[in-house]
C-alpha cells in the first residue's frame, strides 16, 4: 500500500500561505475599482485579450480537469486526448470567430440573458435556474477534490479542507467580483503549470522516456489500446478503452458536448464578455486554445505514468484514479517542490470553484433577482446582493461536494453534468442563432425536452436499465440524444407557433449581428484560429 501522506515541512507550508495571502490581496485590490454592477459582474468590460484569454483557459483548469484528466489518462490512456484536440479546440475556435459577435454585440451580461432577447422570459428563467444548479454542482466537485487532496497529502479532515477553501474563494470573489477572479485565474494558470510540468518531466525520465512508458502501458491492463486516440473506434468493432465508436467521439463529444460546453457555459463565456472590445472578446478563446493544445502532455501523461509506477492503482479508496497526481507528487517531489505542487493543486481547485461561483452570482443576480424578484433597485443594491449570492453559492457548494464524493473518477461525473445541462442548451442556441424562424415557444420546449432526455438516459444507466461501454460513453450518447431530441422538438413546435418579428432579432441571429468596422473578424484572428485547428489535427494524426 502506498502511503499518500506527504512529509511536508515549514518551507512547503510557507509557500502555500504566501499563495493564499496573494490571492486575498488581489481581492482587496480589485475591490477598490468596483464602482458599478458592470464592474462587479463583468469587470467593466475593460480587460485586454491576453488577460481574458489566460483566465478563459484557467477557469477550465479546475479540479475536474487536473485530477480528472490525469485519472482518465490512467484509466483510458491516450484516448483521453480526444477531450482536447476533438473535444475542445474546434469549439473554442467556433466561439471566438462565430459566436462572440452575437454575445458581445448584443451587450448581454450572461448566456441566459441572450435567451431572453432571442426567445422569451420562460426560456430565460428555465435556463437561469438550470445553469445556477449546474454551476453549484460543478463548484462542489472542485471543493470535494481539494478536500480530498488536503486529507491525503496533509492529513486535514475532509470537512475542514472544504470549509477552508470555500472561505478563501468566497472572500476574494465577494470582495473584488469578476476582476478578482480573473486576475487570480491568470496567476493560477502559471502556478498550476509549475506544479504539473516537473511531475511529467521527472515521471517520464523515471520510466525511460516516452518509449519506456509505451512499453509499460502495453504490459498494463489497458494494453496497446491505451496508446492510441482513435484506433478501435470502428462502428460494430469497438475496442478502444473508452468503449465508444468514432460517431460518439466526433458527434457526441466533438460536436454536442464540446460545443455545448465551450460556447454556452457562462463560466467560460463570462471571461470573454469582460474583454475591452469585440476584437479582444473574439481573441479570448483563441488565445486560450493555444495552451489547450499542449495541456495533454502535462495532464494525461502523468496519469499514464501513475498507472505504471503505482501498483494496484484504481483498486482501493486511497489508490483511486483521482489520486494519480497526488500519488506521483508523493513519489517524486522533494520539499519545497512539494509546496509548489500543493499550491498548484489548490490553485486549480480554487480556479474551478471561483469560475463557477462568479458565474453563479451573475446569473442569480442579473437573470433571476433583477428581472423577476427585485426589479427597479439601484445599482449598489444589486452589487450587494451579488456578494450575498457569492456566499450563498459557496455554502450550497459545500453540500453538493458530497455528491461528487460518490465518484472514483470525477471526470465521469462532470461529463454526465455537461450532457444534461450543456448539450440541450447548445442545440437551442445553434438552431435559434442560425434559423430566424425558430419561435419563442420552441426555445423553451426544445430546451426542456433535451434536458429531460439527457437526465433520463443518465438515470436509466445508473439504475442498470440500459448499458454503455463506460461512464464516458454514456455521457457522449446522452449528449447526442439531448441534442437530437431538442432539435426535433424545436422544429416541431416552431412549425405550429408564431415566430418573433424579424425586426426584433437584430444582433441575435446569423446575418444580423451588431458589427462595426472594428469588430469584423481580423486576419490575425482567422490565422490564429486556423493555426490551432491545424495543430489539433496534426497531433491527432500523430497519436492516432
Amino acid at each position: 500500500m502506498h502511503q499518500v501522506r506527504l512529509d511536508t515541512d515549514f518551507v512547503d507550508y510557507a509557500i502555500v500561505a504566501t499563495y493564499f495571502a496573494v490571492v486575498l490581496g488581489v481581492g482587496f485590490a480589485a475591490k477598490r475599482y468596483i464602482k458599478s454592477s458592470l464592474d462587479y459582474f463583468l469587470s467593466g468590460r475593460a480587460l485586454p485579450a491576453w488577460i481574458t484569454g489566460l483566465a478563459f483557459i484557467s477557469a477550465n483548469l479546475g479540479a475536474t480537469e487536473v485530477l480528472g484528466m490525469a485519472a482518465n489518462g490512467a484509466q483510458y490512456g491516450v484516448a483521453t486526448v480526444n477531450y482536447y484536440w476533438i473535444g475542445a479546440i474546434p469549439a473554442m475556435v467556433f466561439l471566438g470567430l462565430v459566436m462572440m459577435p452575437f454575445y458581445y454585440g448584443s451587450k448581454v451580461r450572461s448566456v441566459p440573458e441572450y435567451l431572453l432577447q432571442r426567445f422569451n422570459p420562460a426560456a430565460h428563467q428555465f435556463n437561469s435556474w438550470t445553469f445556477a444548479l449546474a454551476t453549484i454542482l460543478i463548484a462542489g466537485v472542485n471543493l470535494y477534490a481539494l478536500a480530498l487532496v488536503l486529507k491525503f497529502l496533509l492529513g486535514w479532515p475532509i470537512l475542514v479542507g472544504i470549509v477552508v477553501a470555500a472561505v478563501i474563494v468566497a472572500a476574494y470573489i465577494s470582495l473584488g467580483g469578476l476582476s478578482s477572479a480573473i486576475y487570480n485565474e491568470v496567476l493560477q494558470f502559471f502556478v498550476i503549470l509549475a506544479a504539473l510540468i516537473p511531475l511529467a518531466v521527472v515521471g517520464l525520465h523515471d520510466v525511460g522516456g516516452w518509449n519506456g512508458l509505451q512499453d509499460k502501458i502495453r504490459s498494463s491492463d489497458i494494453g496497446e489500446a491505451g496508446l492510441h486516440a482513435l484506433q478501435g473506434t470502428q462502428v460494430g468493432d469497438v475496442s478502444n478503452p473508452i468503449g465508444v465508436s468514432w460517431i460518439g467521439i466526433v458527434f457526441g463529444l466533438g460536436f454536442v458536448l464540446a460545443f455545448g460546453y465551450w460556447t454556452t457555459n457562462f463560466a467560460e463565456v463570462q471571461r470573454a464578455l469582460s474583454a475591452r472590445d469585440m476584437r479582444a472578446a473574439q481573441r479570448t478563446p483563441l488565445i486560450g486554445a493555444i495552451p489547450k493544445l499542449f495541456l495533454p502532455f502535462v495532464m494525461i501523461v502523468p496519469g499514464m505514468i501513475a498507472l505504471v509506477v503505482i501498483p494496484k492503482l484504481g483498486t482501493t479508496d486511497a489508490l483511486q484514479f483521482n489520486n494519480s497526481i497526488p500519488l506521483l507528487m508523493n513519489q517524486y517531489l522533494p520539499n519545497g517542490m512539494l509546496g509548489v505542487a500543493i499550491t498548484g493543486l489548490m490553485a486549480s481547485f480554487m480556479a474551478g470553484v471561483a469560475a463557477n461561483v462568479s458565474a453563479f452570482n451573475t446569473v442569480v443576480t442579473t437573470d433571476l433577482v433583477e428581472p423577476y424578484f427585485k426589479p427597479g433597485q439601484d445599482d449598489a443594491w444589486y452589487v450587494g446582493f451579488g456578494r450575498v449570492a457569492t456566499i450563498g453559492g459557496i455554502v450550497i457548494s459545500i453540500a453538493t461536494a458530497l455528491i461528487a464524493s460518490t465518484y472514483s473518477n470525477l471526470m465521469n461525473y462532470l461529463q454526465a453534468l455537461f450532457s444534461i445541462f450543456n448539450a440541450p442548451l447548445f442545440a437551442t442556441f445553434i438552431i435559434g442563432m442560425f434559423w430566424k424562424r425558430m419561435t419563442p415557444a420552441a426555445g423553451l420546449w426544445g430546451l426542456v425536452a433535451g434536458t429531460f432526455a439527457a437526465a433520463l438516459t443518465f438515470v436509466l444507466y445508473k439504475a442498470g436499465a440500459i448499458s454503455f461501454g463506460s461512464d464516458l460513453a454514456e455521457s457522449m450518447i446522452g449528449a447526442s440524444l439531448a441534442f437530437l431530441v431538442d432539435a426535433a422538438v424545436s422544429v416541431a413546435v416552431t412549425l405550429r407557433t408564431r415566430p418573433k418579428p424579424v425586426a426584433e432579432l437584430q444582433g441575435l441571429v446569423y446575418g444580423m449581428a451588431n458589427l462595426d468596422g472594428a469588430a469584423a473578424v481580423s486576419r490575425g484572428s482567422m490565422l490564429m484560429g486556423g493555426g490551432v485547428l491545424a495543430g489539433a489535427l496534426a497531433l491527432t494524426i500523430v497519436f492516432w
